[in-house]
């Protein structure tokens, strides 16, 4: 390996070339080599590369876009000529990128060809033939160079480390790198970490066993030395502190996860000993927010008993503490805080008794604080979340009249907490929230003029708060979502151009956050879901070429999801819809066969899901279309009645939310396909009633040859609420 510049002359250790798609890497490795301490064994020693340092530091990583010209900034020149060593984060994205293209050349032209390193993140080096989109390493990385000139023709091997799965890994990725940094021995610097991780690791053991064993004793001498208690309860609660932080910081960044829960539980074990007595109310207090701590640790890990038992124990704590002080806003808002989280816990256990009374007791004493500090806007954003909690929990029992009810409270109250404040997101999203929650429940009440309305007001506070802060994806993916139901509700009401384009900017929007992070799952089903529901707007108005474009975008997401997770509830009724719209498509374009596969292969994830979730209403809408498809396909006559007759039951025993137009249509389309128009006339007038005018009800109507004029009644509510909303 040749060596290195001369040291006196070179500023940066290395310069680090990427395209800006691998910045999360870029800033990995930057941050990684930065920081890395070199085994005190090796420092000192001299190698081609010099002498080896106690760090690495600094290390450019450049954060510039290129120059419009074509050439490299000027700044970016001069890191380059003060550079000991060049590393290139290789992946099909900086194959094709100009800009790591250039700084692959001018760093080789000042012939130092034998200090470039590789870290290939993805795709594969010197690909051929069909594989050779995924090509890694740049043309100028890989091609040799001509005396000064341009890249040669003949191949090159450039030393890389590899993170990909299967490879390297991420640490011995970072140590092969080092060691060419260095020009050490790979498995002598490994050799050398290993030693002093396995020594660090050994301290930490001791020390976390010091700890418990000093806590422990503490607690004993507390209970045997009265007098001694209170010093000594402080010394035990600041090493606990010390467990509960810094030392499980450290414990987790070496990923000993047995030793942090070993530590944990310890904690646990010693509060859950002391008695609340003589002990004085800071201390307590320290105890309950400790627990809380532990609780919400637990739950991110999916523990819940062992968080329940966490949360229960830091509410014993906090409880006396919050009556004995009545007048003490922050004693009440911590209680009242504790309770959520028992609340929330119990939700997720399924066990919504308990929810709402743990939700209940919250307010209750939240409202107590109130007492004492009404203006405080914390306490009335907390008071916000439980109102959210609590209808929640309404709306799953169907009791939309009582849900209702707290997310109209919880409007008045967000309405509050913005107006003549300093702007706050997290109030103003909340204020959208509240919107949107009584969007939800005014359209299965089917009052779609108010569902309109309060979805349209979300909309305008979630795009307020995107513009304000445009790179804020988990903003822009509210937005997006909101988007996507302002559409289909437009869809609802007959304003087909209006609903067209916000379905279509829902899924440009979603498009652009699935590409800015492929990784993140989310996105990728709000482009698969909304794919297929703006394919059935598409296909209802005749563009039946670009709705099977966008179903087939829908299939290849949702079926690549599904085989990552099968278990997943919300991607498996997300497949089973797209094969529903295929189906439709087929039957469109006559081809019977196909349309029966994809109904039959809908059904199959549909039937166990409502078996499961027989209350959730987007399940029960979507295997209510399947079988009424099933049954417009079956040649059978006997046995299309059979399922007409089984969906219209199914759809006739929903016990709240009645109203839901949805449902309404689904109940004429069985009743019109067993000949009962005597039965669907009323059920029409409802639907009439409400404004509903989706394209594929308007279909129906048309074939069965039945009137359905425009009502002027609802158009002119609709553009009265228009008008109100006009700045």
């Amino acid at each position: 390996m040749n060596r290195a510049p001369q040291a006196e002359a070179l500023r940066y250790r290395a310069f680090i070339s990427y395209s800006h798609r691998d910045k999360a890497w870029a800033e990995w490795l930057h941050r990684g080599l930065e920081t890395y301490r070199v085994p005190s064994r090796l420092v000192g020693q001299r190698t081609a590369a010099g002498v080896v340092p106690r760090r690495l530091a600094p290390v450019f990583r450049d954060r510039d876009e290129l120059a419009s010209s074509g050439d490299l900034g000027r700044q970016v020149n001069q890191a380059l000529a003060q550079s000991a060593n060049l590393i290139v984060i290789c992946s099909p994205a900086a194959a094709a990128s100009r800009w790591v293209g250039e700084e692959v050349l001018a760093f080789r032209r000042l012939g130092r060809d034998g200090r470039i390193f590789c870290l290939v993140v993805a795709g594969e080096p010197n690909a051929a033939g069909d594989n050779q989109a995924q090509e890694c390493l740049p043309k100028a990385l890989r091609l040799p160079l001509d005396g000064n000139g341009p890249p040669g023709a003949k191949d090159a091997e450039p030393v890389a480390a590899d993170v990909r799965p299967g490879k390297d890994g991420k640490h011995n990725a970072k140590l092969k790198l080092v060691a060419g940094l260095l020009d050490l021995e790979f498995d002598q610097l490994r050799r050398r970490e290993l030693q002093r991780r396995n020594r660090r690791l050994t301290a930490l053991a001791c020390l976390a066993l010091l700890v418990m064993l000093v806590t422990s004793l503490l607690a004993i001498d507390a209970v045997i030395a009265r007098h001694a208690a209170e010093r000594r309860q402080k010394q035990a609660e600041a090493l606990v502190d010390f467990m509960l932080g810094d030392l499980n910081d450290k414990l987790a960044q070496v990923q000993r996860l047995d030793i942090m829960e070993a530590v944990d539980d310890k904690a646990m074990d010693y509060f859950q000993s002391l008695p609340p007595t003589d002990i004085t109310d800071e201390a307590l207090q320290q105890r309950a927010k400790a627990l809380e701590k532990i609780g919400s640790v637990r739950s991110d890990q999916g523990h819940l008993a062992a968080a329940m038992a966490a949360f229960q124990a830091a509410a014993q704590v906090a409880g006396p503490l919050a009556d004995a002080a009545p007048d003490d806003p922050e004693r009440q808002t911590s209680y009242a805080e504790i309770l959520a989280f028992i609340g929330m816990t119990d939700w997720n256990l399924g066990d919504l008794d308990a929810a709402q009374r743990h939700f209940e007791e919250a307010r209750n004493v939240l409202q107590r604080a109130q007492s004492h500090a009404a203006g405080d806007p914390e306490l009335i954003f907390l008071l916000t979340s439980i109102d959210n909690n609590i209808g929640h929990v309404f709306e799953a029992r169907g009791k939309l009249d009582q849900a209702e009810a707290e997310y109209r409270r919880m409007l008045v109250r967000c309405t509050a907490l913005v107006a003549g404040r300093p702007p706050n997101a997290q109030w103003i999203s909340q204020l959208g929230a509240a919107h949107n929650n009584l969007g939800k429940t005014a359209l299965v009440r089917g009052d779609l003029a108010a569902a309109l309305a309060e979805y349209a007001a979300d909309d305008a506070i979630e795009t307020g708060l995107s513009a304000r802060d445009p790179k804020d994806n988990d903003q822009r993916e509210n937005t997006v979502r909101v988007r996507a139901t302002l559409g289909r509700t437009s869809m609802m009401v007959g304003n087909t151009p209006a609903g067209l384009l916000q379905m279509q900017q829902a899924l440009d929007m979603a498009t652009q956050l699935a590409k800015v992070d492929p990784s993140q799952t989310s996105f990728q089903q709000k482009v698969a879901l909304y794919s297929s529901q703006l394919a059935r707007f598409r296909r209802l108005t005749g563009d039946l070429p670009g709705a099977s474009a966008l179903v087939h975008q829908s299939l290849r997401i949702y079926s690549a999801l599904t085989r990552q997770d099968p278990a997943n509830a919300d991607w498996q009724q997300g497949l089973a819809e797209a094969r529903s719209e295929q189906a439709a498509q087929a039957l469109a374009a006559g081809r019977d066969d196909l349309a029966l596969g994809q109904v039959g292969a809908a059904l199959k994830l549909l039937d166990p899901l409502l078996a499961k979730q027989p209350d959730d209403r987007a399940t029960l809408l979507d295997t209510a279309t399947a079988r009424l498809q099933l049954a417009a396909l079956t040649r059978d006559a006997p046995r299309a009645r059979q399922l007409r007759e089984r969906t219209l039951l199914l759809l006739q025993k929903v016990s709240s939310g009645r109203g839901d137009p949805r449902l309404l249509a689904l109940q004429t389309d069985a009743l019109l396909g067993m000949g009962r128009k005597d039965e669907a006339t009323p059920v029409i007038g409802r639907l009439w009633a409400s404004g509903y005018r989706d394209p594929a009800l308007l279909s129906l109507l048309r074939h069965e040859q039945i009137d359905y004029p425009r009502n002027p009644q609802f158009e002119q509510r609709l553009a009265s609420a228009n008008q109100r909303r006009q700045p």
